[in-house]
């Protein structure tokens, strides 16, 4: 992907995709991952055709999940934190207090209690834009976003020359 021009984003899909996937990083935080343990006994499976080449080893098909899946939660949450603490100081404050923390909270509190000086709901709406503008580009970056489903109709990635280098958000 070529990012010498920026892309144009549909504010509305990127708000919505940003904010299911810290969703899903506050779940990976706050649940625990519960391991799965191997039955004690096989159950019989009648094969009528005869042997199908297939060797099932229950035991470590669990062994692997029990590895893999907490793996991959700690290298979501991880590529998560990294795009974040890349952010404008404000940028970071807002996204860690509103959607990273395990309470819920609400908009109009970081911009009326968290932030200091507090700011407008309108200042608040710019910052939390291009927060997420932001985050769509490195999360794309590294391939745990598709900048396909968050671009603007009619909208494609440019790969001309560098003209305009101002966000562009609509």
């Amino acid at each position: 992907m070529n990012l010498s021009t920026l892309p144009e984003l549909d504010r509305r899909r990127t708000q919505i995709t940003i904010e299911n996937m810290l969703e899903k990083y506050r779940i990976f935080k706050t649940v625990t991952f519960e391991a799965k343990e191997a039955g004690i006994t096989y159950s019989y499976t009648e094969r009528f055709h005869g042997a199908t080449n297939k060797i099932t080893d229950q035991t470590a098909a669990i062994a692997a999940h029990n590895v893999d899946v907490p793996a991959a939660r700690r290298a979501y949450c991880a590529a998560l934190d990294s795009v974040v603490d890349r952010l404008a100081p404000r940028e970071q404050q807002l996204v860690r207090e509103r959607y990273m923390r395990r309470d819920e909270v609400y908009d109009y509190t970081i911009y009326n209690h968290v932030f200091d000086p507090p700011v407008s709901k309108d200042t608040y709406v710019k910052i939390r834009s291009k927060a997420f503008y932001k985050m769509a580009l490195a999360l794309a970056d590294l391939e745990l976003l598709s900048l396909g489903s968050v671009l603007k109709s009619g909208a494609a990635v440019n790969s001309g020359p560098a003209e305009n280098a101002e966000l562009t958000f609509r």
